[in-house]
Order: C-alpha cells, then structure tokens, then sequence
C-alpha cells in the first residue's frame, strides 16, 4: 500500500503550527510499520535557500490552471528515511511567508493541480492521497472533476483531514472556471452561499475525512464548532473519523532535550527543578523553587480562552503562583500581558514572539501549563508539557479532552486537571484545585509521573490511519 500526503508544511522544512508537526512525523511511523509513505510540499523560498537541505532537481513540466500555462520543478530528497517531493514555482511559493496573499486561492489551486500533474513523473504510484486543511482540498475535488474518466486517476482514492476547521478557503465565485476549470456542472461541489469553499468541496468529494481527535470528529457535527459547514459534515458523516494526533517523541524528550538547563526523565524527573531555577533566572522571576510556575505557550487569539484569563487574572495572581507567557496574537491580547507584566514585575514574564528554544525551556522549567481554549481541535501542546512532567489544565474540548483525564487523588489515576464549561470562574477553579496538588507533595509526584507515563507517540494514531487506508481500498 503507498501513501503519498500533499501538504503545504512538514517539520522541519516548513512549520506554521500543528500541521507541520504532524506531516513532520506521522508518515516517519507509517513508514516503520512498513507502509511505503511519500510527502509533497511546495518548494517555499525558505527550504530552497536553506543551505541544509541537498535535493535533487528530477524534471520540469508545464501544466494549465484554466487558461494559464504554468512552469512546475520537482525536486526530491529523502529525510529520516521518507522521501519528500517538492514542487517548485517561483511566481507562487518565491515569497517571504507561506500564506497570508491576496492570491492564496490561486497559488493554493494550482500545488493541487500541480500535485496530480507530477505523478506520472515520479517512480511511486501511490494508492491514496493523503491531503490536509483548505490548502490542498481541491485534490479530491480534481480528481471528481477535470480527472474523472482517466484510468490512470480513477483508481486512485483519498484520505483529506481537517486540523481547524476555522480556515475553510472561501474564495469568490467566478473563480470556478476562470481560476480552477472547473466547468460549471459541478459548480455544486464548491458552492457556498454563492462563493467558493475548498474545504466544504474535499468534504463532498474525499473517500475517507478524518480530524485529528475524537472529540473535534462529533463536536463539528454541531453550529457552535462546525462554523457554517456542520450541515455537510452531516451528509458526510458516515465516511467521518476522529483520530488523535500524536507527538515526535524523539524530538520532544527531556532526557536528550539539548535546550535544557539539565536533562531528566521520569524516573530522575527530581532534575526538573535545576530548570525551574534556571527559568527563573533566564526570565527574571522572583527565585523561589516553591513557588508554581504557570504557564502559557500559543497563539493569543479569541478561541484559545484568552478572554477567560484576563477576565480573573488578578484573582489568579492573588494565588501564590508566578505566570509565564510565550507567545503572539492579537494586539489587544499582547497589550493585556505587557500592562500585567509590568504591574506585577517578578512574578511575571511575557514575552511576545515565538521561540522553539524558549518553549522547551518553559515546558521544562513550569510546573502547570494553562490551555482554556474554546475549541481546540487536537492540540499538541498539553502532549508536549506531560512529556516534560509539566501539568496541563485544560477546558474539556477537543484533542484536550481525549488526551487528558482529571486526576482522581483517591485512586491516584489522571494526567491532568479539566474544567467542562466555557466560564472564567470555573477555569480559575481548575487551577486552585492543581494548586492544590501541588501543595500535597505525595499527590503531585504521582500525578506528574501519571503525566510523564502517558503514551503520546503515533504508534497507536498510525495503526488507526492504516485501517482507514485499508478501508479505503476494500
């Protein structure tokens, strides 16, 4: 069986958020399980002047977006075992960032044209497309549409993946022949309240949907999650499956993490602390090893619970806590933290940007790691913080719900501490009942080392794709 994935990010050649962490490792595990797994990505600015990566220039074609005739490059390479493609356009992908122009749905059209055209090219014949998120919908859509009839095509079956349903690539409506070519008879696929969605059109047309967690596969069915799609997720429903992301545990592993003041694992986890110390140095907090540190790693936007810290953030700074933030958003948001930072002087550090380094030290060095957020599809992040022995508090949403279970001090069973409602006070809850915790020493090496035993590798996520392949092919 041969699996190629179409994807706009993988780690470590381009990373936006999760997306690239997953394309970055699934395929790694698929691959050991003995599936012959390829990537496709587009050939960014920022992998081509990368003086790291040495590929191999394969050919170039020419194909048509509607009327257009466009150059495509392939270049190939193989890395940690998988072999990458990558298509090169400079008009489309020679730019400083990955996405945010105004043309995104015509670059975004033609990487699925472009990866359809390429695979008579390659020496791989993949048995199914494995696409993801609204940059690579129209593959399925293309394959019911301008590739239908061709026998070389029709054989071929897709598997499409939604990671936030939030971004769905809508677009205007005379784009559907003048941009993609697509002729009118199929307009229906697309159409959205007169407008093009690519997303809502992977929904009609993919053989198999997954999302990247249980939860988020039922919570979309509904208007609160499903953001104007939930009546097609219904129609669509019975070729619908949730399946957890997992994490590169190799990559996040605080016994081989070089980022780290000092090295632990879950059976020397009483190293931690050097990080702590040294955190607290680094950040200019108040030096108290018996103080909890919380923290925040993300992005500050309105559906990651934002609101519901800054509306009880002096109550919960009444608590004998210190508060850590790393991260950007919207401007409102950073604004909020900075005042904060500067009204509470040691016992705050906030620092606006993004820093991989910087995240593994504050998932090392914290105690509690905060994620209130209001819909979180999977979520990585509260993954990440157990495997540094970092507790999570999150609201029961999502990935956040599968993956974490409320800790039971009685039987000593759960990994972290939940809260159910989209409520400031009961978030604020969450947190003093780990406060709590945390006082209780007995209670929180237990509940850490619940925390650091938990499997988040894709071993067990990979073998749940490979039956949704299979299936596909039955």
């Amino acid at each position: 069986m041969n699996i190629l994935f179409i994807s706009t990010e993988a780690a470590p050649f381009a990373k936006s958020g999760g997306l690239g962490d997953v394309i970055g490792s699934l395929p790694k595990e698929l691959l050991a399980q003995g599936i012959d797994v390829r990537v496709m990505l587009p050939l960014y600015r920022s992998i081509k002047q990368n003086p790291q990566y040495k590929m191999n220039f394969l050919r170039d074609f020419t194909l048509m977006l509607s009327w257009r005739t466009q150059y495509c490059g392939i270049f190939e390479m193989k890395y940690e075992g998988v072999t990458f493609y990558f298509l090169d356009n400079e008009q489309y992908f020679g730019r400083d960032a990955y996405y945010g122009y105004d043309d995104d749905g015509e670059r975004f059209a033609y990487y699925s044209k472009a990866a359809l055209d390429v695979l008579p090219y390659l020496d791989f014949t993949p048995d199914i497309l494995h696409c993801s998120e609204w940059q690579t919908a129209l593959v399925p859509v293309y394959l019911k549409t301008l590739y239908k009839g061709k026998p070389e095509y029709d054989r071929l079956k897709t598997v499409f993946t939604i990671h936030n349903i939030e971004y769905q690539g809508k677009f205007d409506g005379g784009i559907l022949q003048d941009l993609l070519g697509i002729s009118e008879e199929y307009r229906g696929i697309l159409d959205y309240n007169g407008g093009m969605n690519y997303m809502k059109g992977a929904i009609v047309t993919c053989d198999k949907l997954t999302t990247v967690s249980p939860t988020y596969s039922e919570e979309i069915l509904y208007p609160f999650y499903g953001k104007g799609l939930e009546t097609i997720i219904q129609e669509n429903q019975y070729k619908l499956s949730g399946i957890l992301n997992g994490i590169d545990t190799k990559a996040f592993n605080p016994a081989q993490d070089n980022c780290l003041w000092a090295k632990y694992s879950k059976n020397t986890y009483i190293k931690k602390h050097a990080n702590k110390s040294a955190l607290q140095e680094k950040l200019g907090l108040w030096q108290n090893e018996d103080t909890p540190i919380l923290a925040m790693i993300g992005r500050l936007t309105e559906h990651k619970g934002i609101d519901l810290v800054i509306r009880v953030f002096d109550e919960l700074m009444a608590e004998n806590v210190q508060f850590v933030l790393l991260g950007t958003g919207e401007e409102k948001y950073e604004a909020f933290f900075k005042e904060k930072a500067r009204q509470y002087g040691d016992r705050i550090s906030v620092t606006i940007g993004f820093s991989g380094e910087l995240a593994n030290q504050i998932y090392a060095g914290a105690d509690l790691f905060l994620m209130p957020s209001i819909s979180e599809p999977c979520g990585l992040a509260q993954m990440i913080s157990l495997r540094y022995g970092t507790i999570p508090i999150v609201r029961e949403t999502g990935g956040l719900k599968d993956s974490i279970k409320a800790y039971d001090a009685a039987a000593g069973k759960g990994n972290g501490v939940t809260f159910a409602t989209v409520n400031a006070q009961d978030m604020l809850g969450a947190v003093k009942r780990a406060l709590s915790f945390y006082q209780n020493k007995d209670q929180w090496e237990r509940l850490v080392k619940n925390g650091m035993a938990t499997d988040f590798s894709w071993k067990k996520s990979a073998k749940e794709y490979i039956k949704i392949y299979h299936s596909c092919l039955d």
